[in-house]
């Protein structure tokens, strides 16, 4: 033990960006979780947030920033630049495809303008040439060159023989120093189209992840802190910031990656449905054996189906700052929750000071309530260079805003302007205020920190609102906010359901809604009883689940784990995870008696199956001993598997394919700096 009393193990410090919060938490190996702490994401910016999270744990832990011997985090950041259309301009190269190619995978959609060449060349199954022809290439890439921020490679059958991508490769880094991704390094499925669309979406994000780790590293830097850098992998492993910024495509859905990891470590269930809830999301996977289920299809997000292994998880635009609206045409005023996020109330009067409250009491004095009222706008903190291609009612409101929040009913003076201030916040230029259930929260004193009485007056302008038969939405703020609060324990236990019924190959969006579940969840008492339950707990995370899942349980008629520090087990999930990686070599038979290895970056024939089996293997180990110590492992542990395909034909075997894939995983490597 030191001075601090903390023993003298090294810290481990894990950060996670999220919607609202950017979390901390230093951790110790042998005595658990130290300090946490949480600083308001800023999303103009990640390192600001990092910044605010990290000083303010440190400071609760009175630990000196030398002890801290690793430093590991999960971002949205790549999945938020998926989703909101984001990212360098990309140059494609597709060698031995056609212009028909870009209809397949939404490839023509996900290029945009981006500008893409056809050259010849390629191979064919078995790894045979066609010849590769790269004088459009060296007569356009002078111009290309000061017009993209990275290229993407992608070559016919690339991964049976990868030769042309290389080539192409050392031929762009030649005449430029731009960085170029090619598509046999990011997957070895067969598909060209989808490998092209998940190279291209990687060349994108190079520079976006470039960005973040680069601001992590100079802030790491002048806080002494002289760590490794690792960042969370979409399947919950753990990688060295080095390799994420190579392979930034394989961070998609990091953050909630990192919460199985750290459901897993609080709890120690090996069977459960972990269920993460956020400010503007919530991410719901399952467990089974203590893993969590890859997606064999890829990850999906953003409307782009990759090449990426990750978790298979729903996401629900479900969470703290959810916007609250009323059913539209319905009679009884049902509540709406999402899926879009805006700032809270009681947030944006916390950071703005009293012009919010000023505004919402201006409104409440009003004798007819608008639908604009409780409801602002201002800009996001977004350079202004991205503001690019505006119409003319967009950059007339655009115009008009600025830092500070602006009341709706003063900044809308038509109807017709509501569609051009979507797609401002829909681009991430302009952020909405309003009422959300973490305002409903404040008001019924379940959450504090912001400001109260900015969201007891939204409540109090919602409840005044009149529902289809001409009734008040509620007698007044609370029981209205008791309102939003039910609807989002609801809601929760819905989302559950409905991917617990997709676990067992089911419509589990359709079911979920249908009228029978509903009854089931209500538990109402007529003539035909039904219930419904779950064959495992569910894990409850995030700095909200206490609140949110209180009565979780039961409604599912089953447990609802809520461990200690939920609020920050996607940090722990990012210091307690193991870095893992694979490779794989691929083994077919051009001709009878010829068995061709395709195997790292090398093609070789041999006479014999069990030769072209040993040799795969022996390459596979030695590459992935050394991609092993690149992703940041201390002493790997190696796995390999073989599955070959074979057939009977008339009492003899004939040899098809076969797979050799090699698996390396371990802890990160740690330093520990002392005076």
């Amino acid at each position: 033990m030191n001075e601090t009393g903390i023993p003298d193990d090294p810290l481990l410090l894990g950060i996670d960006t999220g919607g609202t919060y950017t979390d901390a938490v230093l951790f110790c190996e042998r005595s658990g979780v130290v300090a946490k702490a949480k600083a308001l994401t800023t999303r103009h910016d990640l390192a600001e947030g990092i910044a605010g999270a990290v000083d303010a744990v440190l400071a609760k832990a009175s630990a000196p920033a030398r002890r801290i011997g690793l430093v590991s985090m999960s971002t949205t950041l790549a999945t938020n630049a998926l989703v909101e259309g984001q990212g360098g301009r990309v140059a494609l190269v597709m060698i031995g495809f056609s212009e028909t190619d870009l209809t397949q995978a939404g490839l023509r959609n996900a290029l945009r303008s981006d500008p893409v060449l056809f050259l010849p060349g390629g191979h064919d199954v078995h790894g045979n040439e066609t010849p590769l022809e790269m004088e459009r290439l060296e007569a356009e890439i002078a111009a290309l060159a000061q017009d993209v921020t990275a290229f993407a490679v992608c070559a016919y059958f690339a991964v049976r023989n990868p030769a042309h991508e290389i080539a192409v490769r050392d031929f762009i880094r030649a005449r430029t120093d731009l960085p170029v991704t090619m598509s046999h390094e990011l997957s070895a499925q067969l598909g060209g189209p989808r490998r092209a669309l998940t190279t291209l979406l990687n060349a994108r994000l190079i520079a976006l992840i470039d960005r973040l780790v680069l601001a992590s590293d100079r802030f790491l830097e002048t806080r002494g802190i002289r760590a490794p850098l690792m960042v969370v992998r979409g399947d919950g492993a753990l990688v060295s910031a080095e390799f994420a910024r190579r392979r930034p495509i394989e961070t998609i859905l990091s953050g909630p990656a990192a919460s199985l990891v750290g459901a897993r470590y609080l709890t120690g269930l090996d069977r459960a449905i972990v269920s993460d809830i956020g400010g503007t999301t919530t991410d719901i996977a399952v467990l089974e054996n203590g893993q969590p289920r890859i997606d064999p299809q890829g990850a999906s997000v953003g409307g782009h189906r990759t090449m990426v292994e990750a978790l298979a998880m729903r996401t629900f635009g479900l969470g703290g700052d959810s916007e609250v609206t009323i059913e539209e045409g319905g009679l009884s005023g049902r509540i709406v929750l999402g899926p879009r996020r805006l700032v809270p109330l009681s947030l944006a009067a916390h950071l703005h000071g009293g012009r919010i409250v000023e505004a919402l009491q201006k409104q409440e004095t009003r004798p007819v309530p608008s639908r604009l009222n409780g409801r602002f706008a201002c800009l996001s903190g977004m350079p202004a260079r991205h503001a690019t291609g505006l119409s003319k009612s967009e950059a007339a409101l655009y115009a008009r805003l600025g830092p500070e929040p602006v009341a709706l009913d003063a900044l809308i003076l038509s109807s017709a302007q509501l569609a051009p201030l979507d797609r401002l916040v829909a681009r991430g230029l302009v952020s909405l205020i309003g009422f959300t259930p973490s305002d409903a929260a404040h008001v019924l004193g379940r959450q504090t920190g912001w400001d109260a009485e900015a969201a007891r007056l939204g409540a109090a302008l919602f409840a005044r609102r009149r529902d289809g038969a001409g009734q008040q939405l509620a007698t007044d703020a609370e029981a209205f906010c008791e309102r939003v609060m039910a609807r989002l324990a609801r809601r929760s236990a819905e989302a559950v359901l409905e991917t617990a019924l997709c676990e067992d190959g089911l419509d589990g969006a359709a079911l979920a809604g249908h009228e029978l579940m509903r009854r089931a969840l209500d538990g109402e008492q007529s003539v035909t009883r039904l219930r419904v339950s779950l064959d495992r707990p569910v894990i409850g995370l995030g700095a909200s689940a206490p609140l949110h899942y209180a009565g979780l349980g039961a409604l599912l008629r089953g447990d609802c784990v809520l461990p200690e520090d939920a609020d920050v087990a996607n940090a722990i999930g990012a210091v307690v995870g193991r870095v893992g990686v694979r490779s794989e070599a691929h083994i077919g038979q051009p001709q009878e008696g010829v068995y061709r290895v395709q195997v790292a970056e090398e093609l070789r024939d041999f006479p014999d199956e069990e030769e072209a089996l040993a040799f795969a293997e022996s390459v596979l180990m030695r590459d992935l001993h050394d991609r092993a110590r690149q992703a940041g492992a201390d002493q790997a542990e190696l796995h390999v598997t073989r599955d070959i395909r074979a057939v009977d034909v008339d009492g003899s075997r004939r040899f098809l394919e076969a797979r050799v894939v090699a698996q390396a995983s371990g802890r990160p490597r740690m330093t520990l700096n002392h005076d």
